[in-house]
């Protein structure tokens, strides 16, 4: 077996020690063994077993990444683990860029009025849905189609050349809706059916262009899933 490690930044890397796991019958432990290094220069042996602090998992996890500093969390937030953050925007109206290559160019930079809506944010990657009452959803809420371009059947957002955040953090969270909805929609992404508007999507925008009302959510469709199996799936 061959294992290739890369680490940025040239940095040279010695062993420190070992975590091992011990198991006999049903009971398992772990313990960390310090390295010891050899007087002879030969390669260092690892010591006697100690038992694992919460202070030395807590620099463990950071360092692999999976520690999440203490944040004061917004009443928006709905999940927020060291790899997902899922928040509900309330329906607002917001401008709306579709590209001019599109036959939804004349609909640009235009506003418009949008549902309440849910984004998670996992791995680098934007996936939203919609929501049928203006008010903060529950595990079992039943969510929506988001009715926008570039917005696959399964709610995941092609970003193409979307300027998003490197950041899954709270504070990220204004640069992710600002990113999704300062781009361009180019584009129907899968066989996802965005609205049951007469007519369908592009005569839904055109009769809300410039309008002062609420979303028309009775033109929402059905996305098939709850926040709980939203936020679940990967």
């Amino acid at each position: 077996m061959e294992i290739n490690v890369a680490i940025g930044g040239g940095q040279k890397m010695s062993l420190t020690g070992a975590i091992l796991v011990y198991q006999g019958g049903h009971e398992v432990f772990a313990a960390w063994h310090a390295a010891n290094a050899a007087e002879d220069s030969a390669a260092p042996y690892l010591g006697e077993a100690e038992p694992l602090t919460t202070e030395f998992l807590r620099r463990l996890s950071e360092g692999l990444g999976a520690y999440v500093a203490p944040e004061i969390l917004p009443a928006s937030v709905l999940v927020r683990t060291s790899e997902l953050l899922v928040w509900w925007t309330r329906a607002q109206r917001r401008v709306l860029f579709f590209s001019d290559q599109s036959e939804a160019g004349e609909l640009s930079a235009k506003q418009y009025p949008v549902p309440a809506m849910v984004f998670k944010v996992s791995g680098g990657n934007l996936s939203i849905r919609a929501l049928a009452k203006d008010a903060r959803p529950t595990a079992e809420t039943k969510l929506m189609t988001a009715p926008f371009w570039n917005c696959g059947e399964s709610g995941d957002v092609c970003l193409g050349t979307m300027r998003v955040p490197e950041s899954s953090s709270v504070d990220a969270i204004e640069g992710w809706e600002r990113g999704f909805f300062q781009s361009e929609f180019t584009h129907a992404y899968g066989a996802a059916r965005l609205t049951n508007f007469p007519g369908g999507f592009l005569p839904l925008w055109r009769s809300l262009a410039g309008s002062k009302q609420l979303f028309p959510v009775q033109y929402l469709t059905d996305a098939r899933e709850t926040l709980r199996q939203f936020v679940e799936r990967r």
